[in-house]
């Protein structure tokens, strides 16, 4: 059975994720890329590099995000939220890097992991001396699922 997700159902995807795609367009060329974010059940946050990505956010600031739950061929969950892109600073990034640290850190506390943990330390690092953190503003959040 395919069907539409409510807004609970919706909300709780873009909760239990930590990877999704952000989809940008300028200049007649589109771009869609993987992101890890944090969901804080009003705005998606994320943070980048500068590159082709940050350009053409700035540029045109309407983006998609877009993120799924896939068990299997048949039996699937998936969110697309459209939104604007919103480049932060100061307090609002703080508050976005600490979102992300609460999210991401937890989940390289796993055995074995010392070289993920390293990394994903690095890039929260990373995020405000070599890139900048952004918000997507919701404007819309839609969703599907498959149930077999």
């Amino acid at each position: 059975m395919i069907g539409e997700l409510d807004q609970a159902e919706i909300d709780n995807l873009l909760r239990s994720e930590v990877i999704g795609r952000i989809g940008c367009n300028a200049n007649g060329q589109v771009y869609i890329v993987p992101v890890a974010y944090v969901y804080d059940g009003k705005n998606i946050y994320g943070h980048t590099d500068e590159g082709l990505k940050a350009r053409m956010m700035r540029a045109d600031p309407k983006v998609c995000f877009e993120v799924d739950h896939v068990e299997n061929l048949a039996n699937w969950q998936s969110a697309i939220v459209r939104g604007t892109f919103e480049e932060l600073k100061g307090e609002d990034a703080d508050r976005a890097l600490l979102l992300l640290r609460r999210r991401l850190e937890p989940l390289v506390e796993i055995e074995g992991a010392t070289d993920l943990k390293g990394y994903v330390l690095y890039r929260m690092q990373s995020a405000t001396r070599h890139g900048f953190l952004y918000r997507i503003n919701i404007i819309e959040k839609t969703g599907r699922y498959e149930k077999l």
